[in-house]
């Protein structure tokens, strides 16, 4: 039997980040819900399986900037980039930086599962 997916959640905002969590784990996949790419970074362990689910606006930095830093470039799992504030220069700097997928919030549950099963898949 195949171990669950794992999804890295760094969002500041803890109802998100909680109901973010329940979702997934209702869904049957582990979840290491972090609240800062500090935190991400500490807890982060590379394997099969696994897709991070980063917020763009975070405090002491933003999730592009993340993305472009040498912590950042040197993740090995596929990204989902989220953000209630977006724009076309935040989408296009996501995509030039690698990310699998760019959601706006609110996101419906489906169209962020299709996106998390999709990044997994490949």
């Amino acid at each position: 039997m195949d171990a669950p997916a794992t999804i890295y959640i760094v969002e500041d905002d803890e109802a998100v980040r909680d109901s973010l969590k329940l979702l997934l784990e209702s869904y049957g996949m582990a979840v290491e819900d972090c609240d800062s790419v500090q935190s991400f970074v500490h807890r982060y362990r590379a394997g099969p399986g696994q897709c991070l689910l980063l917020d763009q606006h975070l405090p002491n930095t933003t999730g592009l900037d993340f993305l472009s830093s040498p912590q950042g470039a040197a993740l090995q799992l596929p990204v989902i980039l989220i953000t209630g504030r977006g724009s076309a220069a935040i989408r296009d700097r996501a995509y030039d930086l690698g990310v699998h997928a760019y959601l706006e919030k609110p996101v419906s549950d489906e169209i962020l599962l299709e996106a998390l099963r999709d990044a997994i898949d490949r």
